[in-house]
């Protein structure tokens, strides 16, 4: 399913449609080319959680821990991170049951951490006057294929 997603303000929006309906254990998969939108739409997932604190890129630090909401929310960014092995010294799995994982640049490096997730492509629009994303949300596994619907009516 895509979603043409206007601003970030639409970007934030699709992130907390998408806290509303994570729960815990979940892990979300972000991917697109730098300033895709990755962290904007996080922010709206800390937000939909009612996270404490502002979300920001985790790049030099990796990643973060947001508490204070239904929810906590780990915002990782496998960038920097080259092998499975650099993601197993995170201790990303440690904490997952609990809170709701989100990782940028993560695809071929966290898949194997949760049998159910939430994969995320970010695409920007053609016209580079165009502030347009096309959102892809692809569930993998049968928790997220049901919510995903309830993600493009939210």
């Amino acid at each position: 399913m895509t979603i043409d997603v206007r601003d970030a303000d639409g970007m934030r929006r699709l992130g907390r449609a998408i806290a509303d309906v994570a729960r815990p254990g979940d892990l979300i998969v972000l991917t697109g080319e730098l300033g895709a939108g990755k962290t904007t739409l996080t922010q709206g997932i800390g937000a939909g959680l009612g996270v404490s604190g502002d979300v920001l890129s985790p790049t030099f630090v990796i990643a973060r821990v947001h508490r204070g909401g239904r929810v906590p929310l780990v915002h990782a960014d496998a960038y920097r991170l080259g092998s499975v092995e650099e993601i197993d010294d995170l201790d990303l799995d440690a904490s997952l049951e609990e809170s709701v994982t989100v990782v940028e640049w993560g695809a071929g490096l966290v898949e194997r951490l949760a049998g159910d997730l939430l994969e995320v492509r970010i695409v920007r629009a053609a016209d580079d006057g165009d502030e347009t994303r096309f959102v892809t949300l692809h569930p993998v596994g049968e928790s997220w294929a049901e919510r995903v619907e309830d993600v493009a009516h939210g």
